[in-house]
């Protein structure tokens, strides 16, 4: 399948990107992904897909009140009992 190259649909799918703290690639993936499951096919459906997406991930991060970024970085915080471990000597 021919990538679709609307200046518009690939501004929305690096915003999705930005916010989801993932690739480009997938975001556009994750877009197609859903215009496969509703049976999508035209790049309007998928732009609209995108439109969708875009503002439930903004929902979410407002609603969490952290980014996807803040998320990753207290998740690799180290614990008290793990931040003297080592793995090898």
């Amino acid at each position: 399948m021919a990538s679709i190259q609307d200046h518009a649909y690939l501004k929305i799918c690096a915003n999705i990107a930005s916010l989801l703290s993932v690739s480009l690639a997938s975001a556009r993936r994750k877009v197609e992904l859903i215009a496969a499951k509703e049976g999508v096919t035209s790049s309007q459906g998928r732009k609209e897909i995108a439109e969708r997406l875009l503002l439930e991930a903004r929902a979410s991060s407002e609603k969490e009140g952290d980014t996807a970024a803040e998320n990753l970085d207290n998740l690799l915080e180290a614990l008290a009992e793990d931040e003297n471990f080592m793995v090898e000597d």
